[in-house]
């Protein structure tokens, strides 16, 4: 994938990659809200817990008082993300890019212009 991404897209890339780094984790995520508001979180990964970045992210955006989504970055993540079913539960038009590790586009994820 060649697609050069808006620089909104990228910030959700910086703080995705930042979240990633401070748990030092495999892979993170962020969104930004229908607000605007951005939100990152890193995979947790502990005997009774899982989560994926993506959802990490999902989650804080929902108890901070978000109810729609505008977009999702995954970084090292996948299209297999569970996160992306309740990213489009609350914003089924929201679109999401799964980066490689650098944070280099690699897959588009929903949205109307898919």
């Amino acid at each position: 994938m060649t697609e050069t991404l808006a620089d909104e897209d990228q910030k959700l890339v910086v703080l995705a990659r930042g979240a990633l780094a401070r748990a030092e984790a495999r892979s993170g995520a962020a969104v930004r809200d229908g607000d605007g508001r951005t939100y990152a979180g890193a995979e947790v990964r502990t005997k009774t817990l899982t989560l994926s970045g993506l959802q990490v992210a999902v989650a804080s955006a929902i108890s901070s008082g978000a109810t729609a989504f505008e977009a999702a970055v995954l970084v090292n993540g996948d299209a297999d993300d569970p996160g992306l079913a309740t990213l489009h539960e609350l914003s089924p038009q929201a679109y999401a890019y799964v980066t490689d590790a650098a944070g280099r586009p690699q897959q588009r994820l929903g949205g109307a212009d898919v």
